[in-house]
């Protein structure tokens, strides 16, 4: 499974394609606002950047040439942090009109960790689940509890009221559907 979708960006630059912006947003608001919160804002004022980001997003993105090589997280926390330390400064700037902002500190605190094992975990929490209306509710759970669960597929099966073979299939068509729904993300 890869992080960030060629295919999803290259979409989103299409203004029009309301269905990509929905599933960027459902992808990345979360990560945007475990940013915002990782910077220390409170709920209100962690909803009003990642808003701010998206406004920025869809002036930027439609210019934006993904290049696999390079990190497009790395590229979006970048735009994250200039517009929290923007909307810092601003909160902060001194009364004396001579005194120049970008002498004050911006007190960032580190960047987050954008390890790769813990976007993989963002994903198997937010956007795999988001898709289980995909599937048939007994197929969903012998799959969660098969793959995700780590459970063997015959204790699954007698569970469920399934066949180990009913289980297995499950886990190919739930895999089958997420690798097409989230076949470009991977380590960016």
């Amino acid at each position: 499974m890869h992080t960030t979708s060629a295919s999803l960006l290259a979409r989103v630059r299409q203004l029009g394609d309301v269905d990509a912006w929905a599933q960027f947003v459902r992808v990345y608001s979360p990560v945007l606002y475990g940013w915002a919160k990782h910077m220390g804002l409170r709920h209100d004022d962690a909803v009003d950047l990642v808003q701010d980001i998206f406004a920025i997003l869809v002036q930027k993105l439609p210019e934006f040439d993904y290049d696999s090589h390079k990190r497009f997280r790395g590229w979006l926390w970048t735009i994250t942090r200039r517009r929290w330390v923007e909307g810092r400064r601003k909160a902060i700037l001194p009364l004396e009109a001579d005194r120049d902002p970008d002498e004050l500190p911006a007190n960032a605190p580190p960047a987050p960790d954008l390890d790769e094992a813990e976007f993989r975990a963002y994903m198997l929490t937010h956007v795999v689940p988001s898709l289980r209306g995909s599937f048939h509710e007994s197929t969903w759970r012998a799959f969660w509890k098969h793959v995700v669960d780590g459970r063997p597929a015959a204790e699954v099966a007698m569970e469920e009221g399934l066949t180990v073979a009913a289980v297995y299939k499950a886990k190919l068509r739930v895999t089958a559907h997420l690798h097409k729904e989230l076949v470009d993300y991977g380590t960016d």
